[in-house]
């Protein structure tokens, strides 16, 4: 089809332009895939890639919302700016870390840690990780192996530390982090993996102090749903310490609100 027959479609009103590059065989409002597609084309479909959030959206990460398109080009790539988009530039672009087929948009792991590295605070850069792991759109071994090729300018301390509450087995981990918190706090020294007889039988308590009838559950982040767990223990938290002073702290909400929980700990160890 020749640029005449494409005027002579626009000008009867049956297509509608969106840019330079853009044709859309209908005058309604573009989907958000027709969207995606616009800014890679108007970009430059050869240095442009969709990324970050969006890259995690065209995957499939629902619950999360972000009005831009973000879309990266290596740093020495020189274009232009495009309407609705979120413009990034990289350091370079790894052989493989864009999908093979249609939408050129980098891989799940990829895009997490991107997003992660600009996000606007710490607190969204963890959310976007931990959700992209709950959805399954990327594991944490996944991120932690991209991570050491994908070096972003920020936050790199504590996106890994993040990955790495999100490996399994990390719950030891979490315990032996909280006992260090209690150190530095001169808190008396818990004991870890208490063992009790409850209703069911045998429990395993994460931290006791057995002389102030103080349990604190250590919660890892892998199976829980975003970063809501935070705000739920904090207000849990609160009611417990009237009743049966049973503290959980999620191991993603204490490496962001630990002057917070540490707080309550205090409080339920009779400590001003």
């Amino acid at each position: 089809m020749s640029y005449v027959d494409i005027r002579s479609e626009v000008g009867a009103g049956r297509w509608r332009l969106h840019g330079l590059q853009t044709v859309a065989l209908h005058t309604g409002e573009l989907t958000a895939e027709e969207h995606r597609w616009r800014i890679v084309w108007e970009t430059g479909e050869d240095i442009a890639a969709i990324d970050g959030v969006t890259a995690l959206q065209a995957a499939g990460l629902k619950h999360f919302t972000d009005e831009s398109i973000h879309v990266s080009v290596v740093h020495r790539c020189s274009v232009k700016k495009v309407a609705g988009a979120k413009l990034h530039k990289v350091i370079r672009r790894l052989p493989d870390e864009v999908m093979g087929a249609g939408l050129p948009r980098t891989k799940p792991a990829v895009a997490a840690l991107r997003a992660a590295y600009w996000a606007v605070s710490d607190r969204q850069a963890a959310l976007i990780l931990v959700m992209a792991v709950q959805q399954r759109l990327a594991t944490p071994q996944q991120l932690s192996s991209w991570s050491k090729r994908l070096r972003g300018r920020r936050r790199r301390k504590f996106v890994k530390d993040v990955i790495s509450y999100l490996h399994d087995g990390v719950q030891s981990l979490g315990e032996l982090d909280f006992a260090k918190l209690c150190r530095v706090r001169d808190l008396p020294e818990p004991t870890r993996q208490a063992i009790v007889e409850g209703a069911r039988g045998r429990l395993y308590l994460d931290v006791r102090w057995d002389g102030y009838a103080l349990v604190v559950e250590i919660d890892g982040v892998q199976h829980r749903e975003g970063l809501q767990v935070t705000a739920d223990n904090l207000g849990r938290n609160e009611v417990t310490l009237h009743e049966d002073k049973v503290l959980r702290i999620d191991l993603l909400g204490l490496r962001l609100h630990e002057d917070e929980f540490m707080d309550q700990v205090i409080r339920g160890l009779g400590r001003a």
